[in-house]
């Protein structure tokens, strides 16, 4: 009993001919171009990507900046003075008598695995705190720093 609902045709004189050129590869002038146009493809994406995500870090660490200000403006607001250390946000220091926190799960790091950077009374700020982020390059002090006194 055959089973077969799609029967293959019978083969003919031309059958080998046509299966055999079936199952050959690729020719090396058909692999260069699909190469060639993937190399194109990806000379014409990559760099705007990378711009991208360069743009998206800078993002995150701003939204970053401004949770963690949310969180020492609640403190503030609790205790009658900024903390000294992002670290009295998570646990409660002695000089803290109205802490309500923990006012953060943890203390994140930039999107470059730098620490934030605070100062109680800021620079920049001298009426409250400098939060700020050193940026790509690691280093303090750079153009490429920012933070919750940088315009966005």
């Amino acid at each position: 009993m055959n089973l077969n609902l799609f029967p293959r045709p019978q083969a003919g004189p031309k059958a080998g001919v046509s299966r055999r050129r079936h199952h050959r590869g690729f020719t090396l002038v058909e692999m260069l171009l699909v190469i060639t146009i993937i190399g194109i493809l990806a000379a014409l994406v990559v760099p705007k990507m990378m711009g991208r995500s360069e743009q998206a870090r800078q993002s995150a660490a701003r939204a970053d900046i401004a949770s963690i200000k949310t969180a020492l403006d609640a403190y503030e607001v609790d205790n009658g003075s900024y903390p000294k250390a992002l670290a009295d946000l998570l646990q409660a220091p002695r000089q803290a008598r109205n802490w309500r926190g923990p006012y953060l799960d943890k203390i994140p790091q930039d999107p470059w695995g730098n620490e934030y950077q605070f100062a109680q009374p800021g620079r920049q700020n001298a009426n409250s705190f400098d939060l700020s982020s050193i940026g790509p390059d690691g280093k303090a002090g750079t153009e490429d720093d920012f933070g919750n006194w940088t315009a966005k």
